[in-house]
């Protein structure tokens, strides 16, 4: 039975005659209900030429069984489809909720002029040739987009695919796609018309359900954002892929998808990984901080999941959308083979997974089910002799173990026993089970594709390889872990920002400027101070105690090792002396002289500031190898304590901070302290265009900064 269709609420009123009243410009998540439940929808360019994309979309609403009415708009037509045909949108007698736009470039704009003239709620402009072939092109979509906004009409496009809506009581596809998967709880939005297309067959192929689909093409008005919006609001809807090549207005972009993944998951696949789009810098941070690291720390901090293929994003997408969330990270391992086994649990392991202990109870119960040859410790290898029933069982048992939260189902077909029957006794098995449950079929696709086929509306997600698999319950597992991260608080300091603001000055900053947004900030720092003769050089070493550090003071080096400007270990005031006429030189403003510290930890902290995304915070081991090792992690500023906290437990060196033989821990409170400080300087000082302590020496009683450098630009 069908459900009752939703009533389009957002059909625009129209403007009675004299009326000189602006319609208000649409945004956000607004209008799009024009979009995506229309009750009429005119194809503007609609065609019988075959191979015409005007005849697609015409073919497409028809084909796809769209509930409302259809409109064809050709002037040089009399009936398409079997549909009356009108030359102008203005001439259709009804009302229309949603255009989509197919004619020539050069008549675009007057097209939507009329659209604008009949009321219409939505339009899609599939026809390309604007901002994505430069300037020119771009001026003429900002012609299309002022008359839009001027009458409160939404657009997606131009240069797109076209949209879909496959669920119940609208079934439209408003696009040239002949793949048209069913409704599911999937929605999706493409950057690329190319890729939503093949994504879209595979989703059809593996039945993944797509409710909702959207090209955006140029993303004129409707964004990736509007559509996040839009969906939050979709009880129907678990999951929304986004496929990106750029974040339209990153800094929108946050708040939206941070609010969104606390009630549903995110999964992009966004590309742009190359070094090519690195931030030009010269510290540490900015050399690391390149455009995907800025990208990458945004879609962390919203909790946004990230994959780097095609192939993942649908590993991922069928176990988020289908599945119970675990109540931990411990895996068991069903299988009949042990070779794929060990792949499983080889990359469980790898991916932060564990392989559950099984309780005592449940092990003697599969014995007693299981052949003697049989293991029936984790994994639970049944051998090849294995049943449909023996799979049945032996599932149950680990369903019921309470040291279980996930279960990897293997199969590798004998002869003797057929794919799909066993894939349908464990469907039945899981039915209403509380955890989740995948598959891993090592079967010819013609297999896969008659499990995907035959399997009923929750059915376990099926994978090929072990790999996929295990993805797939990694990526459970990462949502697990988002929803219970504690919402954090961002720590402030009182901070005398304008005093602050008047030292800072385009370039390098000296040693007395650094010294006091250190002090500003409460960032500890080593005892010194910047000498400009020998007589005061040896003052400091005497009073901050010997051995000192002795540094050459040239704003903008970063290696002063590489020119022989650090000294370590200068133990009496001839030395320190000595040593001042070695590293003084006449681009130096003085040498710096520091009490010299042992047996703490090295690490780096710094940010640097990005057009698009604002300052990026990073973290890592420190020292001269900070760019070798490159054991960093990054995040948005402002950092709240959590976020800051999975920063220093984020790097893979972390055992180092803990404490390796025998060594104490460094004191973490002090350091996530330091992270949000440096984080709020960052924020409150938007001049500096680079930041960095490097290092800072992490002991358990505290830490202290050595070495920091400091960058502005000259604001316009």
């Amino acid at each position: 039975m069908k459900k009752p269709r939703k009533k389009a609420t957002t059909r625009p009123e129209r403007k009675t005659r004299g009326s000189k009243a602006a319609k208000p410009v649409v945004q956000g998540a607004a209008g799009l209900d024009a979009l995506f439940r229309p009750r009429a929808v005119a194809v503007i360019g609609a065609s019988r030429r075959p191979g015409s994309i005007g005849r697609e979309v015409l073919r497409n609403l028809v084909s796809g069984g769209f509930e409302g009415k259809v409109f064809p708009v050709n002037p040089k037509a009399s009936v398409l489809h079997s549909f009356k045909c009108h030359p102008t949108v203005t001439a259709i007698p009804d009302p229309v909720d949603l255009a989509v736009i197919c004619v020539p470039k050069k008549l675009v704009l007057e097209t939507v002029k009329q659209c604008a003239k009949k009321g219409v709620g939505a339009i899609v402009v599939i026809t390309a040739g604007f901002r994505e072939t430069g300037p020119e092109g771009a001026k003429e979509e900002k012609r299309i987009l002022d008359v839009t906004r001027a009458h409160g009409m939404r657009m997606v496009g131009p240069n797109c695919m076209g949209i879909q809506n496959a669920q119940r009581g609208v079934r439209l596809n408003a696009s040239f796609s002949r793949n048209f998967p069913d409704q599911g709880p999937v929605a999706f939005v493409s950057q690329s018309g190319a890729m939503g297309e093949a994504i879209l067959a595979h989703a059809d192929r593996i039945n993944l359900g797509v409710s909702m689909f959207v090209s955006v093409g140029n993303r004129a008005d409707v964004s990736a954002n509007d559509l996040l919006d839009y969906w939050a609001r979709d009880e129907s809807i678990r999951c929304v892929l986004l496929y990106i090549e750029s974040f339209g207005n990153p800094r929108n972009f946050v708040p939206i998808a941070r609010r969104i993944t606390r009630h549903k998951a995110i999964v992009t696949v966004k590309s742009g990984r190359s070094k090519a789009g690195a931030l030009a810098a010269t510290s540490h941070t900015g050399a690391l901080a390149g455009a995907d690291v800025a990208a990458d720390a945004i879609l962390k901090d919203c909790g946004v999941q990230r994959v780097g293929t095609v192939e993942e994003f649908f590993d991922v997408a069928l176990a988020l959308s289908r599945l119970p969330l675990p109540q931990g990270p411990r895996v068991a391992v069903l299988t009949n083979a042990g070779g794929p086994a060990i792949m499983a649990t080889d990359a469980l392991v790898a991916s932060g997974l564990e392989m559950a202990p099984l309780q005592k109870k449940t092990a003697e119960r599969l014995r007693r089910i299981l052949v003697p040859e049989a293991s029936v410790q984790n994994p639970i290898d049944m051998v090849a002799g294995a049943t449909a029933q023996n799979y049945a069982d032996c599932l149950r048992l680990l369903l019921d173990d309470a040291t279980v939260d996930m279960v990897l189902v293997i199969f590798v077909p004998p002869i003797i026993l057929d794919p799909v029957e066993v894939a349908h006794r464990v469907f039945e098995t899981v039915k209403g089970a509380q955890k989740p449950v995948v598959g891993c079929f090592m079967s010819r696709d013609e297999v896969m594709d008659d499990i995907a086929a035959s399997a009923p509306q929750d059915w376990v997600p099926v994978y090929l390889y072990p790999e996929s698999a295990v993805r797939a319950l990694a990526a459970l597992d990462e949502r697990r872990r988002i929803l219970e991260r504690p919402e954090g608080k961002v720590h402030r300091l009182r901070v005398d920002i304008p005093r602050l603001r008047a030292l800072l000055k385009p370039g390098w900053q000296g040693v007395e400027v650094r010294r006091q947004l250190a002090q500003a900030y409460r960032i500890p720092a080593v005892p010194g101070g910047l000498a400009h003769s020998p007589n005061e050089a040896v003052a400091i070493a005497d009073r901050v105690g010997y051995p000192v550090v002795m540094k050459m003071s040239v704003p903008g080096m970063p290696h002063k090792s590489d020119v022989g400007g650090v000294l370590l270990n200068v133990n009496d005031a001839p030395s320190v002396w000595n040593a001042f006429a070695r590293l003084m030189r006449p681009d130096a403003e003085g040498v710096n002289v520091q009490k010299m510290l042992s047996g703490g930890r090295e690490v780096v902290v710094g940010f640097t500031a990005h057009a698009h995304y604002g300052p990026i915070l990073m973290f890592g081991l420190g020292g001269v190898f900070v760019e070798v090792l490159k054991d960093v992690s990054f995040a948005l500023c402002p950092v709240t304590d959590v976020r800051a906290r999975e920063m220093i437990r984020g790097i893979r060196g972390y055992a180092i901070l803990e404490g390796i033989r025998g060594q104490a821990s460094i004191n973490e409170d002090e350091l996530v302290a330091v992270l949000q400080r440096v984080s709020q300087m960052a924020i409150d000082l938007p001049e500096i265009a680079e930041m960095e302590l490097n290092p800072i020496l992490a002991f358990p009683h505290g830490v202290v900064g050595v070495d920091m450098r400091v960058r502005v630009e000259e604001r316009s």
